[in-house]
């Protein structure tokens, strides 16, 4: 890997194209390098683990939404949607858009922390859509995840978003569109623009995680994908893009980031070097913000302890010294008293570490669909100890979330639980079970567990084998099979549409068309 410095330059300057982020992220996803084995196994895990949560998520209003969109833009040869069958093929970009509202949806897929926050499985909806619209192999599909996670990973290791309330979509666009133009086949000159473009249209607040928080959180990453998509095939017909995007005068780090005298420092494989940035994510095991997925792990370590010194009621306070991100993006540092309240959205108390200790310390464990339930988080006795949780930011555990050692770095955080009696226990956990340095790292077995576990009853078991059939032979995969790389259900199990949109092709009031 080198090390890339990338600064404002005024006009003047005429920074040339070759000292440009966009041109050295083309040039990456230019190179025809071999995918590793682990790589390409990993690639399958991620395929298997967005499928599962997309099962998950098959009947929530936000998805069901997102789908009947996507269903009124009928294409051929198109790409397939979740749930329906391989024969009902949508245009590329609305079945990534479809297709990317589910995998998000429950937050429960794949993440990676560094600078800045990132869910890199968020790339495989836009890159699959088009290699099966195209009529692309299994090989390139597998070359073109590699890229869009290996550009995700290197802009998040290099560059904040989060610290100027930008979202972590403006890293997803670049990404996508560079993993569709490996995928491609692409000379880097289009795929230079294209990333430039994506960057440009994806570049929105982070209020979409803050306060109130919608179903937005899990339709911006669809978004990003679903504009890298166009960003691709309008400079594919000759179109250019901003640039330069990243270094401008006017550009992103001037005046949406640190500033025109900032300096920003990113990773790159050099040519011929394997993209591998992979390797270096991670899944969830629960249905939660990734901050709080080891905490969960030590909830349900520390509640038999609680449980023998008198019971949950016996709590005066717990604190958990964390990092600072989680100290104030999912703690009480954020000052949002939405994290605090039982009526709260579920993407709030996704976002609401206090809530989620407090249902895990309670329950021993966590649940995708029963841990957010509203008749769960309006318990009178888990809105007591609820409301006995604090957070605090500890130097040590922010420096170990900043950490570029893999062996230092961590996510979790130390809880002191006082009791009424002035006793305390206290424990500490630094990354999640699942973690692959965790207690439990998860393999393919676990992946597969997953996908059986939240599939189950929504999508036929033999319909699961098929799918993981096509997973295990995805690099040897025929156009014609990558086409079926998916999953149908009964569509008596579907919810259908809410209301009526633009989309439908009907006239009318927005008022009468939702009162249907």
């Amino acid at each position: 890997m080198k090390l890339h410095s990338v600064r404002t330059h005024k006009s003047a300057e005429n920074l040339p194209r070759e000292g440009q982020l966009a041109w050295k992220i083309a040039e990456v996803a230019s190179d025809p390098v071999d995918v590793a084995d682990d790589v390409i196994e990993m690639i399958g895990n991620r395929v298997i683990d967005n499928a599962a949560v997309a099962a998950a998520s098959l009947n929530r209003r936000p998805v069901a939404s997102a789908r009947a969109q996507a269903e009124a833009h009928p294409f051929q040869p198109g790409a397939t949607v979740f749930g329906l069958t391989q024969h009902h093929r949508l245009s590329p970009e609305w079945a990534a858009w479809a297709n990317g509202v589910a995998v998000r949806e429950l937050d429960f897929h794949d993440t990676y922390l560094a600078a800045d926050y990132s869910h890199p499985g968020d790339n495989i909806p836009p890159i699959l859509a088009v290699a099966q619209h195209c009529g692309l192999d299994g090989a390139a599909l597998v070359r073109g995840l590699a890229t869009g996670y290996e550009i995700q990973v290197d802009l998040v290791t290099g560059i904040c978003l989060h610290e100027h309330k930008i979202d972590h979509i403006a890293h997803l666009g670049p990404s996508a569109a560079a993993g569709i133009g490996t995928a491609l086949g692409l000379p880097a000159e289009v795929i230079y623009q294209a990333v430039q473009q994506a960057l440009h249209v994806t570049t929105t607040t982070r209020q979409s995680r803050k306060g109130e928080i919608s179903s937005w959180k899990a339709y911006a990453p669809a978004f990003a994908g679903k504009m890298a998509i166009e960003a691709v095939d309008r400079v594919m017909r000759g179109e250019g893009a901003p640039s330069p995007a990243w270094e401008g005068e006017d550009g992103f780090i001037a005046w949406l980031l640190s500033g025109p005298k900032a300096e920003y420092h990113v990773p790159l494989p050099e040519r011929g070097e394997a993209k591998r940035a992979i390797l270096n994510t991670y899944t969830k095991e629960h249905s939660a913000e990734y901050q709080s997925q080891a905490l969960i792990d030590l909830a349900r370590r520390m509640g038999p302890q609680v449980q023998a010194k008198g019971g949950f009621g016996a709590i005066r306070s717990i604190v958990i010294h964390t990092s600072h991100h989680t100290h104030y993006v999912i703690g009480t540092g954020a000052n949002d008293p939405q994290k605090m309240d039982p009526k709260a959205s579920r993407e709030t108390l996704d976002h609401s570490i206090m809530y989620i200790f407090a249902v895990a310390l309670e329950d021993g464990g966590w649940h995708h669909e029963r841990s957010y339930a509203p008749a769960r988080a309006n318990r009178p006795e888990t809105i007591a100890l609820w409301h006995k949780i604090s957070t605090a930011e500890d130097a040590e555990w922010t420096r170990r979330y900043h950490s570029r050692d893999p062996k230092e770095l961590a996510f979790g955080g130390r809880v002191v639980i006082t009791l009424n009696d002035g006793s305390v226990i206290e424990d500490e956990i630094a990354v999640a079970d699942a973690h692959p340095l965790g207690a439990r790292p998860f393999k393919r077995a676990q992946y597969v567990e997953k996908f059986r576990t939240l599939a189950e009853g929504i999508v036929a078991r033999a319909e699961q084998d098929r799918f993981l059939g096509l997973v295990e032979r995805l690099p040897v995969l025929t156009a014609q099979e990558l086409g079926s790389l998916s999953f149908s259900v009964d569509p008596g199990l579907l919810q259908g549409r809410q209301a009526s949109g633009i989309f439908d092709g009907r006239k009318g009031s927005a008022a009468g068309l939702a009162a249907e």
